[in-house]
């Protein structure tokens, strides 16, 4: 069973690596220019030819690409076309600030998830539960990059209690923070809303509010945790979420992590960077599902496969 998750792991980094590649080679544009800062008009053709030959672009496609491949498996990541930086070192860089921003965020998302989606399930006025189970949605639909410009024009310009550009510490990640946390946020409420929900019309909670057992230790003791498994089957669409959203939320704040790295990279033509960027992606996205998926029968018995009795 674990073989056969690593070795689908494996499939996942080469296909991302492949439509990667592939992708990027489909783009308009010439790469040299990204080795020449963008600029062709400044070179001889001697030197354009120099560089195609040095960096491999005179190759056919089929070359260039088994040879990045053969590249990236042995770990090389090759060096930036824009600044001759490893791909590893610039990466490394970036990696802190984008997990910081991560961390933050998935520190305020989760809880407000579980909050809202508790109180809308454990609310007894329908009005104040309909509003509640209409919350998450309105998170989710919110594009991410309005969210944090209001946020900088209301804290920032307008009160001035933090600073818009180059603030660290928890000044400087505050606000990004809780503009990448919404989106997430909203998305395990409303998970876990649906699951709380069949959890309550459930038998045994019908018995137990019979019995007279209040509906908050009902929540928290008998339908939360059966109803929590379910926000690990939407750990990696979380993660990824986390990843596409720090490239518009680095940006808008201007923070020098992955996500802004990437943005970069894919403007600039900068094809290493940008395949480093993606093997990332992928290598953590299937590190967190092959976790899930080692976690789930053990934290949820009932998707444990049955065994068959020998006679």
């Amino acid at each position: 069973m674990i073989l056969r998750r690593l070795g689908f792991g494996v499939l996942v980094l080469w296909a991302a690596y492949t439509l990667a590649f592939l992708l990027l080679y489909a783009l308009p544009g010439d790469s040299v220019a990204a080795v020449l800062g963008g600029d062709l008009s400044t070179a001889t053709q001697q030197e354009i030819d120099e560089i195609r030959h040095q960096y491999g672009f005179d190759q056919p496609l089929i070359v260039q690409y088994l040879t990045s491949l053969g590249d990236a498996v042995r770990g090389n990541l090759g060096t930036s076309y824009t600044t001759g930086q490893p791909v590893t070192a610039a990466i490394g860089q970036a990696l802190p600030v984008t997990i910081e921003l991560a961390a933050w965020s998935l520190l305020i998302a989760v809880p407000g998830g579980i909050l809202v989606a508790l109180a809308a399930v454990g609310a007894r006025n329908p009005w104040l539960r309909n509003l509640l189970s209409g919350l998450p949605s309105v998170g989710v639909s919110l594009p991410t990059f309005w969210v944090g410009l209001l946020l900088l024009q209301f804290f920032s310009f307008r009160l001035g209690l933090i600073p818009a550009i180059g603030a660290r510490g928890f000044a400087g990640v505050i606000l990004p923070a809780l503009t990448l946390s919404l989106p997430l946020g909203a998305m395990i409420a409303q998970v876990l809303l649906r699951s709380l929900t069949h959890e309550w019309t459930r038998q045994f909670v019908t018995t137990y509010r019979a019995a007279g057992l209040s509906r908050v230790r009902l929540l928290l003791s008998h339908a939360l945790p059966p109803a929590g498994v379910s926000l690990l089957s939407i750990a990696g669409v979380v993660l990824g979420n986390v990843l596409g959203g720090a490239v518009i939320v680095e940006t808008v704040f201007t923070r020098n992590g992955i996500g802004r790295l990437a943005e970069t990279s894919v403007t600039g033509q900068d094809m290493p960077v940008v395949l480093g960027v993606v093997m990332l992606s992928a290598l953590v996205f299937v590190v967190v599902n092959l976790v899930v998926d080692l976690l789930y029968p053990i934290l949820d018995p009932r998707t444990r496969p049955v065994q068959e009795s020998r006679s």
